[in-house]
């Protein structure tokens, strides 16, 4: 027996799955997991890996998911997170009978639960003992690194960031960056720009989702809030940050990199 994240148990599938993902990372999991010939669909968001999930059938957004054409795809599994997933939407689903696999990871060691769950349930143990080797090995490798007080802003109008309890807090906390602005009610707070917040902050971070920060924005933020030189403002690859699944052993080494990068 199989237990997912909301505590749900599932038997592994003994026939060829269908298989729609709500999720972008799951999805392109799947694809690391050798499963994409049982993959029936996705979400428009659901863009990676790019020249191969172009041809798997699309159902709407990751929240707002079209329910007639989910169910013309007769699934036999839909994959949600409780993060990403409305709740209302996951329970309709369970509700026609369909198998609702819940997933929530919070920190990059939580992929190799993930890893099993779905290797387990879709027969695909192998390839899953493979990312699960590949993921524990760069676990091990990620050393020690100065601490440094991080602003990850993941929207503006608001301004919007991450509480210390999400997933992408979790993975910058492994390379020394520390996030700002915890609040224990709201894991992707608002966030008041001040001058106090900004004296204690060490870098401010422009990922390239949600939010698709650019050049432009960490200028027109330089002169709104009169940066002359600290704290500094860098872009980051949100995917490589934020997406959970097989990205995470992309994501680990693409952070090594930047945040060696640091000390030069």
């Amino acid at each position: 027996m199989l237990i997912d994240a909301a505590g749900n148990e599932h038997e592994p599938s003994l026939e060829p799955a269908r298989i729609v993902s709500l999720v972008p990372s799951l999805t392109e999991l799947l694809f690391a997991l050798e499963l994409e010939g049982e993959l029936v669909g996705r979400t428009e968001f659901c863009i990676e890996p790019q020249g191969r999930v172009e041809t798997v059938p699309v159902v709407g957004g990751t929240k707002t998911a079209q329910m007639d054409k989910l169910l013309a795809l007769k699934p036999s599994h839909v994959l949600v997170n409780i993060d990403e997933t409305p709740k209302d939407l996951a329970d309709e689903l369970g509700a026609r009978g369909i198998n609702v696999v819940v997933t929530h990871p919070n920190k990059p060691s939580d992929n190799i639960v993930l890893f099993a769950l779905l290797g387990g349930l879709f027969q695909r143990q192998q390839q899953a003992g493979k990312l699960i080797a590949a993921l524990q090995g760069d676990l091990m490798m990620t050393g020690q690194w100065p601490e440094r007080k991080v602003l990850y802003l993941i929207w503006k109008r608001p301004w919007m960031t991450v509480s210390g309890d999400t997933y992408i807090a979790s993975m910058l906390k492994i390379f020394g960056m520390q996030t700002l602005c915890h609040d224990p009610d709201r894991r992707y707070p608002e966030v008041e720009i001040t001058p106090e917040l900004l004296a204690e902050t060490d870098l401010v971070l422009f990922p390239t989702e949600p939010f698709p920060f650019a050049e432009k924005h960490r200028d027109a933020f330089s002169r709104e809030f009169k940066i002359t030189g600290s704290p500094k403002l860098l872009a980051i690859d949100g995917k490589m940050v934020s997406w959970y699944g097989s990205r995470v052993i992309e994501g680990l080494r693409y952070l090594q990199d930047f945040t060696s990068q640091l000390e030069n």
